[in-house]
């Protein structure tokens, strides 16, 4: 059984969570419900996220699961307030201490920054967040892998690259056969009809 732990605040990133969260979950469909899936966030009540959705954690930073795998998620929310949240980054650093796993997502890394997780490893992020993050110190930004796995700590960059993030840890601790089965099942298999470096106008 594996329980996996998904930080939630006010304006953080919708998909950061929710496209692991779909990952997780189908896992542990396809696993029998063998897992288990929670939202964790600082206080009891709605969350609002970073593009307006509203969302109810299932549990607080005080009352919660032993977490297998904890993730932290970026947003405005994540670099603008809670990175300065002693509350939250002192829970990220126990609950990290505790957990198999550490993953982020986008600028989830600055709050995995601030609670010391990521000093001295090598981390993803946003492309509009590696120099900031950079320059914190104290930290080797990778700028060219959707995601890096430094030891127990896997970080992502924006947004989907959250996904490739999760099926690689469903594989690792479930096998690749498993998240080939994942994959399958949410029909991951991007073919975006607007590539970003194609010329304006293509």
């Amino acid at each position: 059984m594996t329980t996996y732990g998904l930080l939630i605040f006010d304006r953080a990133e919708e998909l950061d969570f929710v496209g692991p969260w779909e990952i997780f979950t189908v896992s542990s469909m396809l696993r029998d419900d063998a897992d288990t899936v929670v939202l964790i966030a600082e206080k009891d009540g709605p969350v609002r996220c970073n593009k307006g959705m509203r969302v109810l954690p299932d549990h607080t930073i005080h009352d919660h699961p032993p977490l297998d795998v904890l993730l932290v998620p970026g947003g405005n929310g994540a670099r603008e307030t809670q990175m300065h949240n002693p509350a939250v980054t002192g829970w990220i650093a126990k609950a990290a201490a505790e957990a198999t796993w550490v993953t982020s997502v986008c600028t989830g890394a600055a709050l995995l920054h601030a609670s010391g997780v990521a000093r001295g490893r090598r981390v993803a992020t946003h492309f509009s967040f590696e120099d900031t993050l950079e320059a914190l110190g104290d930290v080797t930004v990778v700028r060219d892998a959707r995601y890096v796995v430094d030891g127990d700590l896997v970080t992502s960059q924006g947004v989907s690259a959250g996904i490739d993030m999760a099926l690689w840890l469903v594989g690792r601790l479930h096998g690749r056969d498993h998240a080939r089965r994942v994959r399958r099942y949410v029909q991951y298999e991007p073919a975006p009809p607007y590539l970003a470096d194609e010329p304006l106008g293509a």
